[in-house]
């Protein structure tokens, strides 16, 4: 088990760079996002290239940070039946259900999109749009995204297995007691007195 473990270790070292690598990408959607705007609503420039790196990097922001938010346990879940059971019965649901059906999934997207990717990047697939980007990166992000999020899974199982056998933590425990809406509502709040106390001062 201390084997496994290292390499759910090193699995969610993985994802964590990659989500915090996404985080980045975030910001310069943001700024080609108001960058073109500007130039459309200023200049009356327009390119198809900015256009559709725009909607290159959404993708990528949404299929790269898969895994590390399952990592963080921050993914959709609909627990009306298992939270009022035990944390070992919680624990063995997930483990379960990753192995039966978000693996099983995970592997037959990669194995379904891998052959799309490679048409396109063989043919050098270029967009239909005038002055558009190449097709075959974006195609990439769909068996890249996908295998982040099997070894996050792959990892999960790892940590299920090790917290029913007495050798690790609960790994549905939440690192925040509070959610990320919560916090990000607090944050605001704060912010919103510091500006009040600033305003108050002069």
């Amino acid at each position: 088990m201390g084997f496994l473990l290292s390499i759910s270790r090193l699995i969610d070292s993985l994802n964590t760079f990659t989500g915090k690598f996404v985080t980045w990408l975030t910001l310069v959607v943001v700024v080609i996002s108001a960058g073109n705007a500007v130039f459309r609503k200023v200049f009356h420039l327009s390119s198809n290239a900015w256009l559709e790196i725009q909607w290159y990097l959404f993708g990528a922001i949404f299929l790269l940070a898969a895994g590390y938010t399952f990592l963080k346990n921050e993914h959709v879940r609909v627990d009306i039946l298992s939270q009022r059971m035990s944390e070992r019965a919680q624990v063995t649901i997930d483990l379960v259900c990753v192995f039966l059906f978000m693996l099983p999934v995970c592997g037959l997207i990669i194995y379904l999109s891998w052959p799309f990717f490679m048409l396109s990047y063989e043919t050098l697939e270029q967009s239909s749009n005038t002055g558009g980007l190449v097709r075959w990166p974006i195609k990439l992000l769909i068996p890249l995204g996908f295998l982040l999020l099997a070894l996050a899974g792959i990892s999960h199982l790892i940590k299920c297995a090790a917290f029913l056998t007495g050798q690790g933590p609960n790994p549905l425990a939440r690192q925040n007691t509070k959610s990320a809406e919560e916090l990000l509502a607090e944050e605001i709040a704060r912010e919103a007195a510091q500006r009040d106390q600033q305003a108050g001062a002069k």
